[in-house]
């Protein structure tokens, strides 16, 4: 692993890339505590605790951002919301379901559509922000201090949204996940901290941290079964002759993943379940609504935990029909002649390659969701600190996958050897 890792650090390419990287990240985390003007950090601090409910919700999606009273405290929820209502558009609207299907081109102009759609996000969760959460925080609270908090929530998103695709330009990874990827890891040595005290205080005892321990392990091993796991439909192509050469006649596979779509589905559901909390607390705050999403969409809530797994289980399905379309994938092969044995081409191959990724994908999904709700039922049994939740760990585990599997593939493009044996 070593030896790889030197390996990787002596490619003067891929070594720009992590240090790119490392900067972006260094940038998030350093806004990440700059303070929102005009609010009194402190006394938010002394006054949320930032760990369940909505409020916990906007500190994971922040990144920790939130807990600090920071300018990134909206985090890049905007953006992920957006792009949810971006995919769900390309299905439902024709224009943009050519528009997806323009290449490159089209592929620019959704994400500047997506981009212009998350400022106007942003700018109504800062609205619901300022005004609710933060409002009894104002060091002088009136139209100008509200006008100044909402702008700068607004462009610390904006502002990260930038640092992201500069990241997916420049650097290795996805920079939306590695922001919430960094954040999450920011927060543990307090995670570790709280648990050290509560124990010395005998709020929790040894089993409770055995326990939990058993079960990151399990939620680790689960996360990178269903991210490795895969199956290789076999593909042989026929012969053809082109002048006096001879192409085709070998065979290769459709590599069909138990999991095609990374943590995508868990950030999506949770930037679902913090909507209704954020709407109602703009339009009607303090009201029923607002208390009733508040206490609702607490992580400890039964109704929480099965929305929550629904909508992982949607959004597995959502995602890997956006990513991964059998009826191209099987007009392609047809083209270039090949075909999977013992299956004719054209339609019984589209259906084929359909029927058997949603039987690859149910299992990667409710697998996905069991892993994502089964913490929470014990840390709750077992009095540990939400800062170990299984979603974090889930997000941490498949990020760092991810990032991996990238700098893998720049060490195979030039002929080293990579992490994955």
């Amino acid at each position: 692993m070593l030896d790889t890792l030197k390996k990787a650090w002596r490619i003067p390419d891929l070594r720009s890339k992590i240090l790119f990287t490392l900067a972006m990240l260094f940038i998030f985390r350093l806004g990440a505590n700059i303070p929102v003007p005009g609010i009194d950090r402190a006394a938010v601090m002394q006054g949320t605790t930032a760990q369940d409910g909505l409020l916990g919700f906007f500190n994971l999606m922040s990144g920790g951002a939130f807990g600090n009273v920071s300018l990134f405290a909206l985090g890049i929820s905007p953006y992920i919301t957006a792009s949810i209502v971006m995919n769900l558009l390309q299905i439902a609207v024709p224009y943009f379901e050519n528009l997806a299907k323009e290449g490159e081109t089209g592929r620019k102009k959704m994400a500047q559509y997506t981009r212009y759609f998350a400022v106007v996000l942003a700018l109504f969760q800062g609205l619901a922000m300022a005004s609710t959460i933060f409002r009894p925080f104002f060091r002088n609270y009136n139209g100008f201090s509200l006008f100044i908090v909402v702008l700068s929530l607004t462009a610390g998103t904006a502002f990260l949204m930038y640092l992201g695709e500069k990241i997916n330009e420049n650097g290795i990874g996805n920079g939306i996940s590695l922001f919430i990827y960094a954040g999450i890891i920011s927060r543990l040595p307090v995670s570790i901290y709280a648990t050290w005290f509560r124990l010395m205080a005998g709020d929790i005892n040894i089993l409770n941290i055995l326990l939990f321990a058993v079960v990151a392990i399990a939620i680790v091993a689960g996360v990178i079964f269903i991210t490795e796991g895969q199956r290789r439909i076999p593909v042989q192509y026929s012969k053809r002759v082109v002048g006096r050469k001879m192409y085709g006649g070998h065979t290769s596979h459709i590599p069909l993943k138990v999991n095609q779509t990374g943590v995508i589905p868990i950030i999506f559901a949770i930037s679902i379940l913090m909507f209704p909390g954020t709407l109602t607390a703009l339009i009607w705050p303090g009201s029923g609504a607002a208390n009733f999403f508040q206490n609702t969409f607490n992580s400890q809530n039964v109704w929480y935990n099965l929305f929550y797994a629904l909508l992982i289980i949607f959004f597995t399905y959502f995602y890997t029909s956006v990513t991964f379309n059998p009826i191209e994938i099987a007009d392609n092969m047809k083209k270039n002649g090949g075909f999977i044995p013992g299956i004719r081409p054209g339609t019984p191959t589209t259906n084929f390659i359909a029927r058997s990724l949603n039987r690859l994908t149910i299992v990667g999904a409710v697998f996905l969701a069991l892993i994502a709700i089964l913490p929470t039922i014990i840390l709750v049994i077992g009095k540990m600190p939400m800062g170990f939740g299984g979603t974090s760990l889930l997000i941490v585990v498949g990020v760092a996958l991810e990032t991996v599997k990238q700098i893998e593939a720049q060490m195979v493009m030039r002929h080293y050897k990579g992490f994955l044996k």
